[in-house]
This record gives C-alpha cells, sequence and structure tokens, in this order.
C-alpha cells in the first residue's frame, strides 16, 4: 500500500511539473483535447455527461447563455456543443476565449454575434451546416486575436474570405470546397496548419496560396487533383496528397519546396511507369508513404530517407540501387523503417549485398 501510494505522489508530481512548464501556445483553455491520428484532426471533449449544468449555474455567479455551460474552472471557455442549436447564441460573454459550437445545426455566422467577443482564441465549428454563402467575412476578420479556427465536416463550397491575420490553424476537411476564394490566405503569415482534406479540389491556381509564407502541414488528400498541385507554399514540411488520383508524379513535381520532410502519396493509383526516376531526389524528406498503389518496382529514393511505407502494391523485385547508387564505408542508406509488405517479394528474394546497404535498418516487413 506504501508503495502504491509513493507511486501515486510520483505521478501526481509528474503531472504538475509538466503542466507548470506547458507552452502557451499549446494552451487550451484547461479542456482535455482527444486527437485522431489516421485523420490529423483533433476534437474537443465535451463536458455533458461529466458534470451537471445546474450545477454550474449554482455556483457561477457570471452571466451565461441559457443554451451553453459556462464551468467554474475555465471561466474563458464556454461550451454550446451537442445542443443542436440552429444559431450562434445571443449575448456571448465578453470574457469569452474559447468558443465551442461543435456538433450542432449552425448554417450561418454573422458579424453582430461575435460583436461582444474580442479576444476569442479558439473557435470550434465542426460538424455543423455552415455554408459559405451565409459566413460574412467581417464576422471573422474582427476576431484579431483569434488563433485556431476549426470547421471541419460543414457545408462550405469555398475557403473563407476576411481571415483574421493572426491565425496559426485553419481547419476545413470535409466539406464540398472547390475554389478558394481570392485573397483568401494573402495576409495569413503566421498560419502553419492547413487542412482542406476531404473537399473537391481540383486545381490550385498560382497566387491563391500566396502568403502563406510560414505554412508547415499541408493535407490535400482525398480531393480530386490528377497531378501534384502547382504553386504550393515553399515552407511547406509535411504534404499530404493521399486517396488523390494521380496520373504521374514529374521530375519536378516537389522541386519548389526547401524542406519537404514527410511526403504521403497512398490510394493514389501511381503506377512505376508514370513515376520519375528522380522525383523523390531530395536529402530533406524523412519519410514517404507510397502505400496502396500499382508500383511494381522501388522507385529511386534519397540515403538520407528514414522511413518508406510501399506495402499493397505489385513490387516483384529488390533493387538495392534504389536505396544506394553505391556501398561503401560512408555510402549507405539511413533507412530505419521499409515496409514491402503485401508485394509479390519474399525473404528469399532478396540479393545478399542489401544488408550492407541497409545496414543500419531497424525492421523489415515483407
Amino acid at each position: 500500500m506504501a508503495l502504491l501510494c509513493c507511486c501515486m505522489l510520483v505521478l501526481l508530481g509528474g503531472l504538475g511539473s509538466a503542466r507548470a512548464t506547458a507552452d502557451p501556445d499549446m494552451d487550451y483553455g484547461g479542456v482535455p483535447l482527444w486527437i485522431n491520428r489516421l485523420l490529423g484532426e483533433p476534437s474537443v471533449m465535451s463536458l455533458q455527461g461529466r458534470m451537471d449544468p445546474a450545477w454550474f449555474r449554482a455556483n457561477n455567479p457570471q452571466a451565461c447563455p441559457q443554451q451553453c455551460d459556462c464551468p467554474i474552472q475555465w471561466p474563458t471557455a464556454l461550451y454550446c456543443d451537442h445542443r443542436g442549436l440552429a444559431h450562434v447564441p445571443d449575448s456571448l460573454p465578453g470574457r469569452t476565449q474559447y468558443l465551442f459550437l461543435q456538433a450542432n445545426n449552425i448554417s450561418s455566422l454573422s458579424s453582430s454575434v461575435l460583436a461582444n467577443v474580442t479576444d476569442l482564441y479558439w473557435l470550434i465549428l465542426d460538424h455543423n451546416q455552415l455554408q459559405s454563402d451565409k459566413l460574412e467575412h467581417a464576422s471573422l476578420q474582427n476576431q484579431t486575436r483569434l488563433r485556431y479556427l476549426f470547421a471541419n465536416h460543414n457545408r462550405l463550397r469555398s475557403v473563407p474570405g476576411g481571415l483574421p491575420a493572426g491565425l496559426r490553424q485553419l481547419r476545413l476537411a470535409h466539406n464540398r470546397i472547390s475554389s478558394i476564394s481570392a485573397g483568401a490566405f494573402k495576409n495569413l503569415h503566421n498560419l502553419s496548419v492547413l487542412l482542406l482534406q476531404g473537399n473537391r479540389l481540383q486545381t490550385i491556381a498560382e497566387g491563391e496560396l500566396g502568403g502563406l509564407g510560414s505554412l508547415s502541414l499541408l493535407d490535400l488528400s482525398g480531393n480530386r487533383f490528377s497531378s501534384v498541385p502547382r504553386y504550393l507554399p515553399s515552407s511547406v514540411q509535411q504534404l499530404y496528397l493521399s486517396n488523390n488520383s494521380l496520373s504521374g508524379l514529374d521530375a519536378d513535381s516537389f522541386a519548389g519546396f526547401l524542406d519537404l520532410k514527410y511526403l504521403r502519396l497512398s490510394h493514389c493509383g501511381l503506377q512505376s511507369s508514370g513515376v520519375h526516376s528522380g522525383v523523390f531526389n531530395s536529402s530533406s524528406l524523412v519519410e514517404l508513404d507510397l502505400s496502396y498503389n500499382k508500383l511494381t518496382s522501388i522507385p529511386t529514393v534519397p540515403t538520407t530517407l528514414q522511413y518508406l511505407y510501399l506495402e499493397a502494391n505489385t513490387i516483384q523485385e529488390f533493387n538495392v540501387t534504389s536505396f544506394c547508387r553505391e556501398v561503401g564505408p560512408l555510402s549507405y542508406s539511413r533507412m530505419k523503417i521499409l515496409r514491402l509488405d503485401g508485394n509479390e517479394l519474399s525473404y528469399h528474394l532478396l540479393p545478399a549485398d542489401w544488408v550492407f546497404c541497409l545496414r543500419v535498418l531497424h525492421r523489415i516487413y515483407i
């Protein structure tokens, strides 16, 4: 029993220490965050079912809209999620910084409804009925402190205009977006994450993503691209293009990126004949996902690549030259994880010299 109590004290002490040193930019108003690592989308856990709203009202002297909960533990957080609301509640408290409106039936957002809120930091509108023609530009443009805007799973047909310049994350996955409003991103110099997966984009014209000089993660998976779109921000380090029907990859498909590290191209219908031999010739690449395509051979990858996913293709031969142009004391692949399962290969078909090339490999799947 004493040992158990001691362990609990150590655990609680560790949690307190971690909380005290938390990065303020990662602050979520004390609200727990659950992350779906497959989709790359976070969704906020609701307080519903965990605390009695009547208790909140009886113990909280501050004003709170009838349709929402205002936990006294987080005075700047306003929970109006999962209420079946058709509109954003009126008379939102001016103290609100974290506004949770996910899982309602909200179709519009006017400037007047947020007029009293000047310090909004997080705005969560996932799983509503938002429509582009009912989203007033001024409603967001005036929120100069807004940093995180989540509007996944709505009915938007275009990227909203009038977005505030301080925005850091914009999540618009699983809408009906087929176009990007002119100049939508021109002032978003601080935006680092842009999620547009599960939409209807076919092309990205020159200048449409202009202004995104700090963009690090761009997810364009599950759209209608037939080729890698041009005119993407050169700052992108994580580019996700899975579940598009790509006709092929040219030599310069990824040439414009300065520091591309993670590239996902699974479920794109890629064939070896359409993949240029030098398309992945980037020493910055750390991880490359080419799983679930129609490749018959292993493409040439840089020796600095560490993670390569080629499962569920039709590869029949293991070419050492795909990983090492030559093998020597200082010339070898830095590959750590290599997946080749679900192909037409077996261990006994591997050439004898593959271990000299992949000498630091942690795990191989065949």
